[in-house]
């Protein structure tokens, strides 16, 4: 999922941000991705397989959580998603980042952007629908803003901005249920799906102060990322849960398809998107995935759904949009440089 903090846009879902220099590249018009000669499916095609797939996760989270531990089912996922990118790595013979500095940054941000807030959604799947933590997922652009009015200093507010960080917050207290003073509401579980969308802005923004500008490629820093949060769940699982005594199917099925499509896949074809049709539209992707996972809940799971989910998630999509836009740049002259 992806969302904006200041000038740049980044992915919520992802890991850590596009060096300078990449970016203006993929965002240039004459800029063509580095496969550009082999044979892709449509842009439109991937688009509408990674908002499936990101939208599923949550589904995949839930399923997952029927048989194993969260701690374990976030270890699962970031293990499989992790060999993913090691595959992917070996084929294009790309390496791991080196210096010391670089993978101190990096574990910071494995923690903010991988290992907290997975954790945070698992277990809080075990008390709340994955329909809910869909639509919580979905608050980040809004925390984005927040945060990034606070610690970068480049990032003014605008009044449809903050209008739109009015509406996403009106569109949160619609899904609980304010009116009815939250009845019925799992307020631990619905806290940790919160605080694990709060998570990635401020790990974006740490990203942003001491990665931006990496001349690391996207996918040797994803790869180490990926790497550093399954040794952070490696080291915790243990402390907290017990060996499993059994596999069932479904569930290790839900974590290896989390991990290696919902987290490997995922990541390498929203960086093919962004390359190809640049970081704005690329982003939109945002606002299919609660809807998805809400769609998913309903069929699959048979979750019940209150007429003040998708009310409420409509809202706080559009506030989300809102807080995204930016007032377009004055377009050049002849006689402008």
């Amino acid at each position: 999922m992806s969302y904006e903090i200041g000038p740049a846009r980044v992915d919520g879902m992802s890991t850590v941000a596009p060096s300078r220099a990449s970016s203006s590249a993929a965002t240039s018009p004459t800029a063509a991705p580095s496969d550009s000669g082999r044979r892709r499916l449509d842009w439109r095609i991937r688009f509408a397989l990674l908002s499936t797939v990101w939208g599923f996760s949550f589904l995949l989270i839930k399923v997952g959580t029927g048989g194993f531990a969260p701690f374990q089912v976030t270890f699962g996922r970031l293990f499989f998603g992790t060999a993913v990118l090691a595959v992917v790595m070996l084929v294009r013979r790309d390496r791991l980042p080196r210096g010391v500095r670089t993978w101190m940054h990096l574990a910071v941000a494995a923690f903010l952007l991988n290992a907290l807030p997975f954790s945070l959604f698992a277990h809080s799947e075990l008390t709340i629908p994955s329909t809910l933590a869909g639509i919580c997922n979905a608050t980040s652009p809004l925390w984005g803003m927040v945060l990034s009015l606070v610690a970068l200093s480049e990032d003014r507010p605008t009044r449809r901005r903050v209008a739109g960080l009015g509406i996403g917050f009106l569109g949160v207290l619609t899904v609980l249920g304010a009116w009815q003073g939250f009845s019925g509401l799992d307020f631990g579980g619905t806290a940790m799906a919160l605080l694990a969308s709060l998570s990635y802005p401020v790990g974006w923004i740490y990203v942003r102060r001491t990665l931006a500008g990496s001349s690391h490629s996207h996918l040797s820093l994803t790869g180490a990322q990926l790497l550093l949060a399954t040794v952070q769940l490696a080291v915790v699982t243990p402390l907290f849960t017990a060996l499993p005594t059994s596999f069932p199917l479904l569930p290790l099925l839900a974590v290896v398809a989390l991990g290696a499509l919902g987290t490997g896949f995922a990541l390498l074809m929203q960086y093919g998107l962004v390359a190809e049709v640049g970081p704005t539209t690329a982003q939109m992707v945002t606002y299919f995935i609660p809807v998805i996972a809400t769609a998913a809940g309903v069929t699959v799971l048979d979750e019940q759904l209150g007429w003040n989910t998708p009310v409420g998630a409509l809202i706080v999509l559009a506030g989300a949009a809102l807080t995204q836009s930016r007032p377009k740049a004055p377009a050049f002259t002849a006689a402008q440089p």
